[in-house]
Parts: C-alpha cells; structure tokens; sequence
C-alpha cells in the first residue's frame, strides 16, 4: 500500500485530543499549561513524520504508522486518566519514539548491513540480556532493569530487536544444514549440535531469564520468537518439539527448586487461594473485565486505578473495563491488523534474512500483546511486559518505534524492488 492518504492519521489524533479534553473537563488533568505544548509537539511531529514520508519516502506500508499512533493515543489517553503525572512523560516519549523512528528510515540501508555481522549481533544481544543479571535493579518483582541516574532502562526491550536481527541472518545463512538433520534423538532429527548451538544458547539464555531475573514475560517472548523464527526458516516440527521439551524440563525443575516460580504458577491455577495477597493484582483484573461486561463502563467511568501498576502491566484491564468487550476486541484487532500488514511485507521481500527479520519483527508484536493479554486474562501466568505501543514505559516506547521503522524500511525497499 503506498503511502499516499494521510487521512489515515486524523483518527488517531482525534482520539488524543478527545480524550484530553473529557479529562480536562472532568479536572482530571493537570493544568492545561503543563502538557499543552507537549500535546501540540506530538501533533506537530506526527503530521511532520506523515508530511516527510508522503514526500520522501513513497511505496512504503501507509498503514503501520498510523496504527502505532492510535495505539499510543489509547496509551496515553489512559495513562493520562489512571495516573495524570505521568501524561507528559509518556507523551515525550512517544515524541523521542517518532524521531528514532524516521531515523531508522533515513538510516534504513546501513541498519540492514549490519545483517551481514550475524555473530557481533549475536554477542551484543547476549551482553544486552546479562547486563541485567549482573548490574540489575529489582523493580516491580523483576530483576530487568538497569537504573542509569534519573532513568530506568529494561535491556531486553532492545535485545529483542538484536535477537531476531541475528536470527534472521544465521538461520538465512544455515537453512540448509539446518533442515537436513544428521543426527537422531529418540524420533527427533537433528542436525550438528554446531549448527543448533546458537539456538540452544538463546533457549538457555530465555530460560536463566526466567529463572533468575523471575521475569517470566520476556523469557516467554525470547523463547517464543527463537522457535517461531527456527519453524519459519526450516519449516521442521522437530524443532518446536525440542524447543518445547527444553522448556517444560526447566519450568519443572523451577517449579520444584524456585519460590517464585511456585507462586506465580499456582496463582494461575487458583488466584482465590490468596486474592487479597499475591494473587491481588490478578484478582482486580478479573474484577474488571467483569465490570465492564460487553459495552463497558464508560471512558474516565470505571474504577481500573484499583489494580496496582495498571498502567505498565494490566492497562488492557483497563482498557477492558471502561471500552468493555467490544472495545477489547477491537484493540485487540488492530493487533491483528499490524501483525498482518508486517507478514505481507514478509511475504514480499526477496532476500531471505529479510523476509526472516520482518517476520520477526511481526511475531514480536502479535506475540508480546497475546503474552500480556492472556496474563491479565489468566490464561497464561502472570507476566510482566508491556503492550507495544500502549503501556507506560520509555524502552518499549522507543524499541517498538525501532522495530516499526525497520519494517517500514524493508516495505519501501521490496515495493520499489516491485
């Protein structure tokens, strides 16, 4: 699709600015000199953005900007109506984001080269991941964060993006000795324990992640992306039967040896064992989706501020509560939608470490909002990440933004190749 209508950008805008002024009315902002500006810099630099790729960058996907934007107006609308101190610092992150991004696009053609040094990405992204382990701050039950002074960074919301660029290059590169196994394990064939080791070494990696850091969300996503991208490079089972055996081995024995692992599990199974305790930000989630039922309570009408960090963690309850069903599936369509556009940009590219890397960068989105979802719903165990483009937070502002750009660059790049 090119990108030819920049109405396309009107309705998310609205959104912002609608939402802005019922909360303002409501006095449920702070005073208007205090965000105005940083409101009308987002207006300005997103139609900016629009203005540049509408005359610079033609043949590009017109619909994964606009979508991001919608997004991170839902984001910051209820953020904005959950915790009014943090408006202004999410929408200048949103604004940081927007810049990168049309910095990844200028930058496109370099950014893509370093496809070329697979195992220099593979190294940076395993230093991204331990610097956690070893210089990392515990926040919010999760030892993810590095605290640089006044800010906070979360290593892998950036080492996910290495991690699909060096797996897009390896795989690309071992495809073939990949698929034609030479060794058998039990029913499992597989190939030289070489060829698999860079694999094994980032299952590990999910899993220490896991273990140690007890950040179960990004050990599932790391884990999740290795094993799709491995299935859409070789198209062999035997890989996410190995990869799948791997994990439940190590979730068994974390089960049995870690604490922390305990609880999280059986607050899945019962989260009424201890409603008013552990299982307490669970519980209100389920208590908001109840509330909302299938209209919702209504915008700035619900009582989401009941569960504690809903607007990191459990903002799709929130979203649930007051939007109620049908604003869920809606959001949870333009998902969807985004996850589609990127696997046809995929399916188009024809180099294949590229076609790999835009795949990639669709698994991570659709993966990362289905992993939050299901938490918050609890058809999974409570994680602890974000939902791109909509959650409080300034790394998965800015990575997400990065990855948009990547994909942006790559539809550009196969349309005019078209």
């Amino acid at each position: 699709m090119m990108f030819d209508n920049g109405r396309l950008l009107f309705a998310p805008l609205g959104i912002l600015l609608l939402g802005t002024g019922v909360l303002l009315m409501g006095n449920r902002l702070p005073p208007a000199s205090d965000f105005l500006p940083w409101l009308l810099a987002v207006l300005v630099v997103a139609g900016f953005v629009q203005l540049v790729l509408a005359k610079y960058h033609r043949g590009i996907d017109g619909m994964l900007f606009p979508v991001a934007v919608l997004l991170s107006s839902l984001g910051i609308i209820m953020i904005a109506r959950l915790k009014p101190a943090l408006f202004v610092t999410q929408m200048r992150w949103l604004l940081i984001g927007m810049v990168v991004y049309l910095a990844v696009i200028f930058l496109g053609a370099k950014i893509l080269r370093i496809l070329s040094y697979q195992y220099l990405l593979g190294v940076f992204c395993l230093f991204l991941l331990c610097s956690a382990l070893l210089f990392g701050t515990e926040i919010g039950g999760s030892r993810n964060w590095i605290v640089l002074g006044a800010f906070a960074v979360q290593p892998s919301e950036f080492g996910k993006i290495l991690i699909i660029m060096f797996l897009a290059a390896y795989l690309a590169e071992h495809r073939e000795m990949l698929i034609l196994p030479s060794h058998r394990i039990f029913l499992l064939r597989l190939p030289m324990l070489r060829f698999i080791a860079p694999l094994l070494c980032i299952w590990g990696i999910a899993i220490l992640m896991f273990v140690v850091q007890r950040d179960l969300g990004s050990a599932l996503l790391f884990f999740g992306i290795a094993v799709f991208m491995t299935y859409m490079a070789t198209g062999r089972k035997s890989y996410i039967v190995l990869a799948l055996g791997v994990f439940g081995g190590a979730a068994a024995l974390s089960y049995a040896f870690f604490g922390h692992v305990r609880v999280r599990f059986n607050i899945w199974l019962d989260p009424w064992l201890d409603p008013s305790g552990s299982a307490y930000q669970i519980v209100q989630s389920l208590f908001a989706f109840g509330s909302g039922g299938v209209w919702g309570t209504g915008f700035a009408h619900g009582h989401p501020g009941l569960i504690p960090e809903v607007h990191t963690d459990f903002i799709f309850a929130a979203l649930a509560e007051e939007l109620g069903l049908l604003g869920a599936l809606g959001i949870m369509l333009v998902f969807s939608l985004f996850f589609y556009r990127a696997i046809k940009i995929a399916l188009m590219c024809q180099k294949e470490r590229e076609s790999l890397l835009a795949a990639g960068a669709a698994v991570i989105f659709l993966l990362q909002a289905f992993i939050i979802i299901a938490g918050v719903t609890k058809f999974l165990p409570l994680t602890g990440i974000t939902l791109p483009f909509v959650s409080y937070g300034g790394s998965s502002m800015v990575s997400s933004f990065i990855l948009l750009g990547i994909l942006t660059v790559l539809s550009k790049k196969e349309n005019q190749h078209g």
